[in-house]
């Protein structure tokens, strides 16, 4: 809890956390970017059905590990696959994008560990347990991750922005006394 304590509030853990957010920031960044400028356009069918095709075991078994997983790529991705083939690259690239400029931190590392347990899931370990270690680090931090980062300008806009949207157009139904004034507490 401390550990968590030092991320969420300490400025030198701040400072840190830049150098982790541009390591993963630049590896999500350039494995979109990637996909997105390569000759061929990216395809996930072949990923995604080998990932249906040879599944995750548990082990001794040819049993499925993660059978609902394996559902949905089978039922769900295979067949959006041209969803999915614009999701994956445009994902990985905002991903990186959001983590280098400090941009919606947060959101960013919630969206890369997403990813990241995807394709883990799927059966592909590469850099994915790495990019996820250094994403569960970011999000712990919240939005000291970001602190010296865009999110430091950011944050206190879109959390003005929220609040002014619930304030507008609130009416209360106040308890009204027999008397006709407003009940008081």
């Amino acid at each position: 809890m401390k550990m968590v304590n030092w991320l969420r509030n300490n400025r030198y853990a701040a400072g840190l956390l830049v150098l982790v957010r541009l390591y993963l920031g630049w590896k999500w960044l350039d494995a979109g970017w990637h996909k997105l400028t390569a000759d061929k356009a990216f395809d996930a069918s072949g990923f995604l059905t080998n990932a249906v095709n040879k599944p995750v075991l548990e082990t001794g078994t040819k049993n499925a590990l993660y059978p609902h997983y394996v559902d949905f790529l089978q039922h769900i991705a295979l067949p959006n696959v041209k969803l999915f083939n614009f999701l994956i690259p445009w994902g990985e690239t905002l991903v990186g994008l959001g983590l280098i400029l400090g941009a919606l931190t947060t959101a960013a590392a919630f969206f890369g560990v997403l990813m990241n347990f995807m394709f883990l899931l799927a059966g592909t370990v590469s850099s994915n347990p790495w990019l996820l270690l250094f994403g569960a680090i970011v999000l712990f931090a919240g939005a000291n991750a970001g602190k010296f980062g865009s999110d430091y300008y950011l944050l206190p806009l879109l959390k003005r922005a929220v609040a002014k949207g619930f304030r507008r157009n609130r009416t209360h139904n106040r308890p009204v006394d027999p008397n006709g004034l407003p009940h008081t507490n």
